[in-house]
């Protein structure tokens, strides 16, 4: 038996029955203390049964909640319409949430997520969370905090909402909770978010979202120093913090009770700092006497939350000892009945099970795009900054749920111009200027999503987004997966990114590695290269957002951004985008007829290789250039059945040797069996440098010459010995 069931079973017995009650509380208080200690009750034993389950090897986690069952106070005073982003020590708010809804037996499915079973309502045997559609819980994973973007992003988002009269999967009244540990506080990602709730408040922005850090007092095994949590929520900006005491049941009640209201009322976010303890150790693996001593650990038994709880109602008459330690060892007893009767349920058995949230649909026939074949219209040609902003303004009047978001986006128009235009016409509510912080743009993205809108963030550029690719990784496209598709968070992130800027940028504005984009799990990757192909590209990716919940990135590039020509004067760089047309995963384009070579690219590569393929036609090689425009995923199929229809292939990669995206192509083309020779070229391993330097680590047109050559050479000898 584990030390804290033998120390409450213990205390409970020596609790003393007051001869004669005091004075009638406030009205509703006895129900909700015989509610809370239900719920933490629940909370308790699956806990036990956890480690019993590791034991036995048929569960899988055992990060617990003993010690934060004060939480459990939070579900029973919030509404179930109000969207709950959750801390994984939260047994206790499940729980109540679930016996408020009357629908949910929280034994039963924490069991579940427990043994990955396929029947677990939360993410469908694919992890451990806390989560539930019809509770109002979004699933989230709450690695160190990173969910509090998303949190503060849909509080403000709800806000947003109601100034466009727009409205939204939760309640008009609704308060965004999240819950994070003390130890998070001190990681970027809740600084950021914290931050972000506080100059939303400076500038009176609606933003209702309770941030609720539960502090234990340790961070694994390090400790928090005393004071430290209470400084940090205490110094945030117009953002008010109540502090409760998680094992004084009657005061915890009071002091959430006043913080939701708070909240409702003011439409502000607030914080609530919640006193916990640990029990059990961080999770089943952690020793926790290798850095506790056994002094310490025991003191804190003391103020376990059920013992505060229990204590409350004996007190008051409402419950005798015997009849806590009656309930808590029924509580055990159902809990290992239901522990039996889940053991036996089949986990996801498949690939295909698992990765069926996050899976690619099929798209039908792919379509191959011939844009020499779009004529010019009456308006003019435009380039592809310009095709950019005139799709963007096309969409944002056609659907109303758009957002344009992100740094200098507004009055500026973004540094390249791209969205200028767009703030005058739609107004501040629609094409916002945040924050000068990626993570917190990204996580504003995640909320709208959340809220019902289709959010079209912009990072400024790709080397910027390192410092906030979790919030794509970790949260954005985890989303579908860990909630078995219930919950989806559609947006397309735009970024001007790639390299080739001239006279301006080294490494941070002229990145060109897209390897940490391609490695996340469904997440769709375009990249535009023409003005005739960037808008039905755009479209695409917003379809994939609004009709698939899907997270898409469109990679612009900015060397490409006022292009006009290939060669000097020819205005080959420009033109008249189709207003309807709408690309899908699967579509590519191409340029030319020869069939001596294909050119396989994307992004600036396009044109690199159409530049190429013209003195290669001078020398008698016929060329066609494919452009992919999906990186992410590719369109193999197409490019298989059109590369075997070549006497050789180049792919002509603009990103770096390792990692680039050229891997990946090479790679789908051997995969397929396509039987003819194939090269690859690309840039060097390397930061960008400022200035000419640059030059020497870009793949470079002659490059791309010479690597042709040698490869239609090969093509031609192999066509020329004869077969075995």
């Amino acid at each position: 038996m584990e030390p804290v069931d033998q120390h409450f079973l213990d205390a409970v017995r020596g609790l003393a029955v007051p001869a004669a009650t005091a004075g009638p509380d406030q009205p509703g208080l006895a129900e909700e203390l015989l509610a809370l200690l239900e719920a933490q009750v629940v909370s308790r034993h699956l806990d036990l049964a956890a480690r019993e389950l590791q034991r036995r090897g048929a569960g899988y986690y055992t990060i617990g909640s003993a010690g934060h069952e004060s939480n459990a106070a939070l579900g029973l005073l919030s509404r179930l319409t109000d969207p709950a982003l959750l801390h994984y020590r939260s047994g206790g708010f499940y729980a109540a949430r679930a016996a408020r809804s009357g629908e949910v037996d929280p034994v039963r499915e924490t069991l579940r997520s427990l043994t990955t079973s396929r029947h677990d309502p939360a993410s469908g045997g694919r992890h451990k969370v806390f989560g539930h559609p019809r509770l109002g819980i979004v699933p989230q994973t709450s690695t160190i905090a990173s969910h509090l973007p998303r949190a503060v992003g849909l509080g403000f988002s709800l806000g947003l909402a109601a100034a466009l009269g727009r409205s939204t999967p939760w309640s008009d009244d609704a308060v965004v909770v999240t819950s994070f540990g003390d130890a998070s506080v001190n990681h970027s990602t809740a600084a950021g978010a914290l931050n972000a709730a506080a100059y939303v408040a400076h500038r009176h922005k609606p933003c209702p979202v309770l941030l609720v850090c539960e502090d234990n007092g340790l961070g694994i095994s390090t400790r928090t120093p005393r004071g430290w949590v209470e400084a940090v929520l205490g110094s945030l900006p117009g953002v008010p913090c109540l502090t409760a005491d998680g094992h004084d049941p009657v005061g915890l009640l009071d002091v959430v009770r006043r913080a939701l209201d708070r909240v409702r009322k003011t439409r502000a976010p607030a914080a609530l700092h919640l006193r916990t303890v640990r029990f059990m150790g961080h999770a089943g693996s952690d020793v926790e006497i290798a850095y506790r001593t056994p002094r310490a650990i025991a003191a804190e038994l003391a103020l376990d939350p059920l013992l505060g709880t229990a204590r409350a109602l004996v007190e008051r008459g409402l419950r005798t000892p015997q009849e806590v330690l009656e309930q808590y060892e029924a509580t055990r007893e159902r809990v290992a009945a239901v522990m039996e009767e889940v053991v036996g349920e089949p986990p996801l058995a498949t690939r295909s099970e698992v990765v069926a949230p996050i899976a690619h649909r099929p798209t039908g026939s792919p379509l191959r795009h011939r844009p020499d074949d779009v004529p010019a219209d009456g308006e003019g040609r435009l380039t592809l900054a310009q095709a950019i902003n005139r799709t963007l303004h096309e969409e944002m009047a056609r659907d109303p749920g758009v957002l344009v978001l992100g740094e200098d986006v507004g009055a500026k128009g973004g540094v390249y111009g791209v969205t200028r235009g767009l703030s005058a016409e739609l107004g501040p509510t629609r094409v916002l200027d945040t924050l000068l912080d990626e993570q917190t743009i990204l996580g504003t993205a995640l909320g709208a999503a959340l809220a019902g809108f289709t959010p079209v963030p912009e990072i400024q550029y790709l080397a910027y987004l390192h410092n906030a690719e979790d919030q794509l990784r970790g949260e954005a496209a985890s989303l579908r997966f860990f909630s078995d598709g219930q919950y989806e968070n559609g947006m397309v992130v735009r970024i001007a990114g790639l390299a080739y800027q001239r006279g301006f940028g080294g490494h941070f504005h002229n990145d060109n590695s897209l390897a940490v984009l391609r490695d996340v799990p469904g997440l769709v990757l375009a990249v535009p290269s023409h003005p005739a192909l960037a808008p039905g590209l755009l479209r695409g990716c917003l379809r994939l957002a609004r009709e698939e919940g899907r997270v898409a990135v469109y990679v612009e590039p900015i060397a490409r951004y006022h292009t006009r020509d290939l060669v000097e004067g020819d205005g080959a760089w420009l033109a008249a985008p189709d207003p309807t047309g709408c690309f899908a995963p699967g579509d590519v384009a191409t340029w030319g007829e020869g069939t001596d070579l294909l050119l396989v690219t994307f992004g600036n590569g396009v044109h690199m290789a159409r530049s190429a393929a013209r003195i290669l036609e001078a020398e008698g090689t016929g060329c066609t250039v494919l452009d992919l425009m999906w990186l992410s995923p590719l369109p193999e199929r197409t490019l298989a059945e059109l590369a075997a229809t070549y006497d050789a292939v180049l792919v002509v990669d603009e990103t770096r040797r390792s990692g680039g995206a050229g891997e990946g192509v090479v790679t789908a083309l051997v995969e397929a069996g396509v039987d003819v020779p194939v090269a690859r070229v690309a840039s060097a391993d390397s930061y960008v440098p400022l200035g000419p330097a640059a030059a020497t680590v870009l793949l470079q047109v002659d490059e791309v010459v010479e690597a042709a050559r040698r490869v239609v050479s090969r093509g031609r000898r192999r066509a020329a010995s004869p077969r075995r």
